[in-house]
């Protein structure tokens, strides 16, 4: 199954000169939602870890469908104001503004190997906050994965100390 045919282009969103990578379609096809998870968990087979962190909001998706499939804990990293309890919190520069995300501040102990999982690598600056914020907790980073990779924007230059997989690269 090519999953590259369940993913829209929708232009000039959410600002003028985006093409935004829409997975909506297939995550409405039960078929290639369930192949992406089962291409997602082969990739993940020879990697140990106790934790997915799912990015919001469409890490989401695919780091709690993970957990479920292979019997882990996920963990939310959300938009600051989102998380009931005491937060830690790093701001970051996306392609087209700055943004904010937290996580709970008993989310990660030290030691803890955590897979970070989100739909899309475009520059990098989101997941490298994400990253950052792990190792300021004392956790380790065991690995990236992504459905979508912007390889034009040149992420992994960014984020060159990290294990990246990622299964559409456009």
């Amino acid at each position: 199954m090519n999953l590259e045919n369940y993913i829209r282009d929708i232009l000039d969103f959410p600002k003028p000169g985006i093409v935004f990578k829409d997975i909506t379609p297939l995550l409405k096809d039960p078929k290639a939602f369930n192949e992406t998870l089962n291409v997602m968990e082969e990739h993940l087979k020879d990697d140990t870890f106790d934790y997915f962190l799912g990015v919001e909001a469409r890490g989401f998706i695919f780091a709690a469908a993970l957990a479920a499939r292979m019997n882990k804990g996920m963990i939310p990293v959300r938009k600051p104001g989102k998380l009931p309890a005491e937060t830690y919190r790093k701001d970051y520069t996306l392609e087209y503004g700055t943004a904010g995300l937290e996580i709970h501040k008993d989310a990660i102990d030290k030691g803890d190997r955590v897979l970070i999982v989100d739909d899309l690598l475009a520059t990098g600056g989101t997941v490298e906050a994400v990253a950052l914020m792990i190792e300021e907790m004392g956790g380790i980073v065991e690995k990236m994965l992504f459905l979508i990779e912007l390889d034009f924007l040149n992420p992994r230059e960014k984020l060159s100390g990290y294990r990246i997989d990622s299964l559409i690269h456009y």
